[in-house]
């Protein structure tokens, strides 16, 4: 992160001054011309929500009015930065969503305008268009996955395939197969490459470059590649930017299980578990026919998408394996998860809290982009469409029976699932052993049942992982619908209904998150080795790091 600010303070600068001509303002450094500005549109913004990154509307103003932003290079100083992941996060969250204002301001449209083919180009790339553009590929990825997905379940790749060794093609698996091998991350870190070899000269460049990856600067820029296009897009359809303050505080310490979970569960973790379901499916029904190798170089690069959206948080943690730590950041999840909320409680102490703060951009969001957002929640559904008719109990079977049948089953785990939320609520607080028969006998009616049908309707064991991998989704999926219709259904049970269903579904997935930590914290090894990846240019300089984790004892 360092790198990439010292890069973007200077050779970014003197590209956007000189010659591409599209410079603004851009934080403290920058020295106002008063007189100027006071008499053009003044310093202050209107606005704390457009406005939100208001430095660079000062600099939209002075080209507007044929002002120009120039650069002047006299003394390079450090700056006390943001240094902890979270932090840094919070700051990428920040611009993303004052870049998603910037792109639907009048400003902006203005600059668009006026300025010739270069120039607006310049403008594009180098504000509004990086963030569009990180936005767009993800957004492709997921259509290139949901695509092969599509392909896979239809049958029309192994026609394809078949068809293409019948006729002895070799370019049709090649194309199929076909991906650049130079990843985002990598391509991220290029201008600071450009900027230490002009300064200390191409050796050093190259070898910190190497070290950087070592130290896996890939897997920091593809999780900050998530955080922008994340906040971004969800800011350009509901709106909602807000100031996020960071601190800029030392940050040698352990962030909590449930602080990560909070910060990054809507923005990563719930990606990167859609991701990694869409590529465990796409390889289940793809193997009879296709090779290891081009599927490999297919889905290589959203497997480690997924894996660093999913365990990046973690790995950049000091103490992420300390096992002591651990078992504290377990007790901290569970008391979060099950506190109730309400008036008063913040949400870093309930999960109900901070379950209704999230979904603050849909409180006045538009029915434009209420609809939008089911539109999207649909393909949860596309999903299991596709996935039921290749249940081994459908007998191959086209008919729409079987999609409505698999609605039923979905509506059969909603009522026992609200069985068990009922007899909790009367049972649990006095009446023990009644609950736990209660329990018993939904468990064994569930397991006749299961045993009923595959004896009946040669049920296998196959069909109950594709249904697990065909429901989970779909029950996330009208988590997601009944978030967007809330104000319709925020006074009936189905509202609490909603709000138990997403509960169960955010602690199971701590808990999926939770279980490889616990797992590697066992090995003291894995913790010994963090720590010194983390903290190499403290140890080169044999300063003690583990008091200054350690940190104050408990009393």
């Amino acid at each position: 992160m360092s790198y990439q600010e010292t890069s973007f303070v200077t050779i970014g600068q003197r590209l956007l001054a000189n010659p591409l001509r599209v410079r603004f303002h851009y934080g403290h450094p920058d020295v106002f011309d008063r007189v100027f500005h006071l008499t053009r549109g003044g310093i202050s913004k209107a606005s704390k929500t457009i406005n939100l990154s208001e430095d660079v509307f000062a600099g939209f103003n002075t080209t507007l009015r044929r002002g120009h932003v120039t650069y002047h290079e006299y003394m390079q100083v450090g700056k006390g930065r943001d240094v902890g992941l979270n932090q840094i996060s919070k700051f990428e969250a920040k611009v993303a969503n004052g870049n998603s204002e910037q792109t639907i301001s009048r400003d902006m449209y203005r600059l668009g305008h006026r300025f010739d083919f270069f120039r607006m180009l310049s403008c594009y790339f180098t504000t509004v268009g990086f963030y569009f553009n990180s936005l767009i590929s993800v957004i492709t990825i997921y259509v290139f996955l949901y695509g092969q997905l599509y392909m896979v379940l239809s049958g029309l790749q192994r026609a394809l395939l078949v068809e293409a060794k019948l006729q002895n093609i070799k370019s049709l698996e090649t194309a199929l197969a076909s991906q650049s091998f130079i990843q985002l991350g990598l391509l991220t870190g290029l201008p600071m490459i450009i900027e230490l070899g002009l300064e200390r000269g191409y050796l050093n460049a190259l070898k910190d470059f190497v070290l950087m990856q070592l130290q896996l600067a890939a897997v920091f820029f593809t999780f900050s590649y998530g955080t922008k296009s994340h906040y971004y897009g969800r800011t350009i359809l509901h709106g909602g930017a807000k100031y996020r303050p960071t601190g800029r505080k030392v940050v040698v310490f352990h962030a909590s299980f449930t602080e990560n979970y909070r910060l990054y569960s809507r923005s990563h973790f719930i990606k990167g578990f859609e991701l990694l379901l869409l590529l465990i499916v796409y390889d289940l029904f793809r193997r009879s026919y296709e090779s290891n190798l081009a599927y490999v170089l297919t889905t290589y690069a959203i497997w480690f998408m997924s894996f660093t959206w999913l365990f990046a948080p973690f790995l950049f943690n000091p103490s992420g394996f300390d096992w002591g730590k651990i078992v504290d950041d377990w007790k901290d999840w569970n008391k979060w998860i099950n506190q109730q909320g309400g008036i008063g409680i913040q949400q870093d102490k309930s999960w109900q809290s901070w379950w209704n703060d999230e979904q603050a951009h849909l409180r006045h969001a538009g029915l434009f982009s209420r609809l939008i957002e089911i539109l999207l929640s649909l393909r949860f559904f596309l999903y299991q469409y596709g996935l039921v008719y290749h249940l081994d109990i459908s007998n191959q079977s086209k008919n729409i029976v079987v999609y409505v049948l698999s609605w039923v089953v979905i509506a059969f785990i909603f009522l026992l699932m609200k069985m068990l939320n009922i007899g909790r609520r009367f049972l649990s607080a006095n009446h023990h052993l009644t609950f736990r028969l209660f329990k018993a006998c939904l468990f064994l009616g569930v397991v006749a049942t299961i045993i009923t049908l595959s004896i009946i309707c040669h049920l296998s064991v196959k069909d109950l992982i594709i249904c697990c991998l065909a429901f989970l989704p779909t029950g996330w999926g009208l988590i997601l619908v009944g978030q967007v219709v809330r104000p319709k259904i925020e006074g009936t049970g189905l509202w609490h209904f909603t709000r138990v269903f997403a509960r169960a579904y955010d602690y199971g997935m701590g808990v999926v998150l939770f279980a490889p930590l616990a797992s590697l914290a066992w090995l003291p090894i894995i913790s010994a080795f963090q720590t010194r990846f983390l903290f190499n240019e403290a140890f080169s300089r044999r300063l003690q790091i583990q008091p200054i984790l350690a940190g104050k004892k408990k009393h």
